[in-house]
């Protein structure tokens, strides 16, 4: 379960510490996915009984909302995101207009909730209907998220600009474009680490020259999410799918 935790410091590079992980260390990679464990369970239940036609993308966002509230949920460290149809195309900071979910729409979900004291990012896409470009890019989604993780597993001192168009390369060898400026972002005990002004370091994206496997200002080792954005500009729209990408 840890094996990607533990191979992190059997690593022998100059900004890494080559040592046996201690009990801290080794605690805060448990409870980063025992958080997760509870975001797919959540997921599991949004799906199950919340995503269906004729519903607004706000009231579906409210309900997921009362929902977490039962699974433990008391806040979410970035905004809830709901979008179907076009608006998965638009970027996250935006605030599309409100739409109604159709019988063959794509749905985005993504949520931050906080679990105890511990971060979860969490992100999937659903498919009403059988539209099969829809599926299509949906079934992709988490193969490329494989295939970019296992580059950051077989060369953990890539930095977050080579993972980030690695992420970008893959999109478009899969016939997509990449869909977002970031594929990830650091997560942890919220709040995760900050550093005012500081648009790069802790992103996966261009730009970020620091190695992903480099150690936080807190000296412990960084935990990262890792997201995939998918858009289909033919037939306008997109998908998402994100998690741990340091811990399994």
């Amino acid at each position: 379960m840890f094996q990607t935790f533990l191979n992190f410091f059997s690593t022998q590079q100059a900004d890494v510490v080559a040592e046996a992980p201690t009990q801290e260390q080794i605690e805060r990679a448990q409870y980063l996915l025992e958080a997760q464990r509870k975001a797919v369970a959540l997921f599991e239940d949004i799906e199950k009984h919340l995503i269906r036609p004729g519903i607004s993308e706000k009231t579906l966002n409210k309900e997921i909302y009362d929902l977490g509230a039962t699974h433990g949920v008391k806040s979410h460290w970035h905004k809830r995101l709901v979008r179907s149809g076009p608006n998965t195309l638009r970027p996250f900071a935006e605030s599309p207009p409100d739409r109604i979910l159709q019988p063959d729409d794509i749905l985005v979900v993504d949520l931050g909730p906080v679990f105890e004291a511990w971060e979860a990012d969490f992100g999937r896409t659903f498919v009403l209907g059988d539209d099969q470009h829809k599926l299509k890019l949906r079934d992709s989604l988490e193969p490329i998220w494989k295939i970019v993780r296992g580059k950051y597993l077989a060369s953990p001192g890539i930095t977050g600009e080579e993972l980030y168009e690695i992420a970008c390369a893959e999109a478009q060898r899969f016939g997509y474009t990449f869909g977002a400026e970031l594929a990830g972002h650091l997560v942890g005990f919220f709040p995760h680490e900050r550093i005012p002004k500081d648009k790069y370091s802790l992103y996966i994206k261009k730009g970020n020259k620091e190695k992903i496997n480099s150690i936080g200002r807190d000296g412990l080792k960084r935990h990262w999410i890792l997201e995939i954005h998918l858009h289909d500009p033919i037939h306008q729209f997109g998908g998402f799918y994100e998690q741990l990408m340091t811990v399994e």
